[in-house]
Formats: C-alpha cells, sequence, structure tokens
C-alpha cells in the first residue's frame, strides 16, 4: 500500500457480479467502496451499527466515480481508501486496482456527512478516530 492511502482491502469478482456484457456491473462498484469505507471505519474503532444506534446516522451526501476499466469474473482486485474531514464532511477517496498488475480501475471520490439526532452535525468521535487512524 502506498504512503497517500490510509486503508485497503482485497476483493474477488463474483460471476453474479457481472453483467450481460461480461464485466462487472457499474452499480456493483459502490457495493465494494461501502463495505471497505465500514471495514476501514471498523479498524479505526467506529462502527457503523453501533453510530446508528446512538442516533448519529453516517450518510452518503455525493458519489463522483471515474470508470477506467472494467473488471471481470474472478478477477482479483484492491480497494484503496484515503479520507479527509472537511468542515460536515468526510471526504473518502477511494480507487480499485486489479492484482496483480495494479491497472487502475476506478476512481472515486464518495463525500459524506453525519446525522446527530437527526439534525446535520460533525461527529466529534468519528473526527478524532479519522485523525488518530491516520497518524
Amino acid at each position: 500500500m502506498t504512503a497517500t492511502y490510509d486503508y485497503e482491502l482485497k476483493f474477488k469478482v463474483r460471476d453474479y457480479e457481472c453483467d450481460l456484457q461480461g464485466i462487472v456491473n457499474n452499480s456493483v462498484y459502490q457495493n465494494y467502496l461501502e463495505h471497505t469505507r465500514h471495514e476501514f471505519l471498523d479498524s479505526i474503532g467506529i462502527n457503523f451499527k453501533e453510530l446508528f444506534e446512538r442516533d448519529i446516522v453516517a450518510v452518503v451526501a455525493r458519489i463522483d466515480l471515474s470508470y477506467k476499466s472494467p473488471l471481470k469474473s474472478n478477477d482479483q482486485f484492491v480497494v484503496r481508501t484515503r479520507v479527509e474531514h472537511k468542515g460536515i464532511k468526510y471526504m473518502f477517496y477511494q480507487d480499485i486496482y486489479r492484482l496483480p498488475d495494479e491497472h487502475l480501475c476506478l476512481k472515486g471520490i464518495v463525500t459524506t456527512t453525519t446525522l446527530i439526532n437527526g439534525k446535520l452535525a460533525v461527529c466529534n468521535e468519528l473526527v478524532e478516530a479519522i485523525t488518530k487512524g491516520k497518524s
């Protein structure tokens, strides 16, 4: 993993994730990215479900995906993630690379935010965990 990323998670494409063209359906990439974000949060001590149970709701506000090269059945790949806190936003920069050749397949920026007790607010616990996870 290069120094520009905070976390990475490896996957293997499953047959049912592919469309009639034999490539991973565009919507499936968002599942890969979301699973990686949740695993990253777990790795820094933040459990997505536990936040929700405490009325801290993390939500996606915007997703910008740039598809570079398709993944196919049985391809192995890695999702690499870097996160930044900016005001009320948590910016996840997520890139997907096919393995073992490290060919770039997708570049994504996922903007998230948090609602605390139903109101848009910064979750200090999340900010502290992100900051600590970077050091």
